[in-house]
């Protein structure tokens, strides 16, 4: 099931600089072990150590945050688009 996934300007060093690249999984967890292997690092910089989402990254696959779905259980159809988005902070 391939997807596509936008990433974020803070890490698309870690995928060559792309904006959005491909992924297959049939899951939220599957397509990121599959964005690990193809860009190492990027996984780490999604989920914490006890591997969960960030609490500062915000994920949504479609249009729906995978906080309020099933989280890293979250189903990704084939042609879904995963955003990962880093929460933005000002003062």
């Amino acid at each position: 099931m391939s997807v596509s996934v936008r990433i974020p300007t803070i890490l698309r060093p870690l995928t060559g600089g792309a904006a959005e690249v491909a992924a297959e999984g049939e899951t939220l967890a599957g397509v990121l072990d599959r964005l690990e292997a193809d860009h190492p690092g990027l996984k780490a910089r999604v989920l914490d150590d006890a591997g969960k989402v960030r609490r500062f990254v915000n994920v949504y696959v479609g249009e729906e945050d995978v906080r309020f779905a099933q989280g890293l259980d979250t189903p990704t159809p084939a042609g879904s688009q995963i955003s990962i988005i880093p929460a933005v902070a000002g003062g």
